[in-house]
């Protein structure tokens, strides 16, 4: 039976769910996490909820199949139906890992007061951090088991291309895909992750169980 963790490695790799407008429904990969990824045409519930029920109410839904998954109505329900909250709407983002040293000094903290590896620590499990003059760059392993990353950069400091060092640096720190998320309407964000090398992939709607703390409103987990 194909995995959460299947479908994502695919996609890491550049192979989708066929754009078959439909809607796979697979386990959580763990009992933090339920949610919907949204591909080309094609839908990945990830839930232990019986799956009978994702279908029944995305097909009563007077609404674009090929947006169901992320329309409101079946958000609402799913949340409804599972005691979870959500946030955003994410875009997705993969970045290859790359050769060669960061193209900055980075230093690994520990801090786990730090507000940037607090927020990620409720979200993530394996947490890493590392900072450079005006930026942290934080790693761990969200979704499915992936490698995700988020960064910060402090607000005298942008606008010099910080950002896209911090992510490129990130990929050269790793030995698997990076997935990252980020707010749609972030844009300063989503232009750093794209002049950093990350593809977009998709969309994403991540049910949490308990509200994590917020590290501020900067970005959305990126």
């Amino acid at each position: 039976m194909e995995t959460l963790r299947d479908i994502l490695d695919a996609a890491a790799r550049g192979v989708f769910p066929p754009p078959n407008g439909r809607t796979t429904v697979v386990p959580q990969a763990s009992a933090r996490d339920a949610g919907v990824l949204a591909f080309t045409a094609h839908s990945v519930v990830f839930t232990d909820e019986d799956p009978r029920w994702v279908y029944d109410t995305l097909a009563a839904l007077e609404c674009d199949p090929l947006a169901a998954t992320m329309n409101p109505a079946f958000l609402a329900a799913f949340m409804a139906r599972t005691g979870r909250t959500a946030e955003t709407i994410d875009a997705m983002f993969v970045g290859s890992p790359l050769p060669g040293e960061p193209p900055l000094a980075l230093a690994e903290i520990t801090d786990a007061g730090h507000p940037r590896i607090a927020y990620a620590r409720g979200r993530r499990d394996d947490v890493r951090a590392w900072t450079t003059d005006g930026g942290v760059l934080v790693a761990g392993r969200g979704i499915g088991g992936r490698l995700e990353v988020s960064l910060e950069v402090d607000e005298d400091v942008r606008h010099r291309g910080l950002g896209r060092l911090l992510l490129t640096a990130a990929r050269q720190l790793v030995e698997e895909p990076l997935w990252a998320q980020v707010a749609p309407g972030n844009a300063r964000s989503t232009r750093a992750f794209q002049a950093a090398g990350y593809r977009p992939v998709g969309a994403e709607a991540l049910l949490l169980s308990a509200r994590p703390r917020s590290a501020g409103c900067s970005d959305s987990r990126s």
